[in-house]
């Protein structure tokens, strides 16, 4: 059996899970989320908790089975907690700012990058400290956050050599070797 799956999703008292069917609703302090279950998946709620179940053992329901027990239980965490993810921009003379709805990105290029934010994500820029500054993505989606911050990351990965670019912070850029004088 999966060892994620058959693990019960643990509900905190300020959330309120609703199974209707195949849609699974939840409500929190920070927000609504909603996710449609597979035919092959069920979910039942009580007030402190939600068990997944399946409905056969085949090897594709099985990987579904822990999937949406992770997923559930990814909404429930956002919609209490909310999710971070951070990113740090190493480079001089590169910057990053918040305007409105807009993050602007000088990254050398020719002009500036005008990133609009979604809706439902907040993003927080910092100063340039040392030639590095963050920028924080928060949300309740964690799947959302993820993509954004990964969006934002594409503009300038971090290149091998100097590790100027965005990285995650909690990524290790593995450094090369440049060239040798004989």
């Amino acid at each position: 059996m999966s060892r994620i799956g058959k693990k019960l999703i643990t509900v905190p008292k300020d959330v309120k899970i609703s199974i209707e069917g195949k849609k699974v609703a939840v409500k929190g302090s920070k927000g609504e989320l909603h996710l449609e279950l597979p035919e092959v998946i069920t979910a039942d709620a009580t007030e402190t908790s939600i068990e997944v179940k399946r409905t056969d053992e085949l090897k594709t329901t099985r990987a579904l089975h822990g999937l949406f027990r992770a997923l559930i239980n990814n909404m429930v965490t956002g919609v209490s907690e909310g999710f971070t993810r951070t990113l740090i921009l190493n480079g001089v003379g590169w910057r990053m700012e918040v305007k409105g709805k807009y993050l602007i990105l000088n990254l050398g290029y020719s002009h500036p990058i005008y990133f609009r934010i979604p809706d439902g994500i907040t993003v927080a820029a910092t100063q340039p400290v040392s030639n590095s500054s963050e920028v924080k993505i928060t949300g309740i989606d964690k799947e959302f956050v993820g993509l954004i911050a990964a969006k934002i990351r594409s503009f300038r990965k971090p290149e091998p050599y100097k590790g100027k670019g965005f990285r995650y912070s909690d990524e290790t850029i593995i450094r090369k070797a440049g060239k040798t004088a004989k």
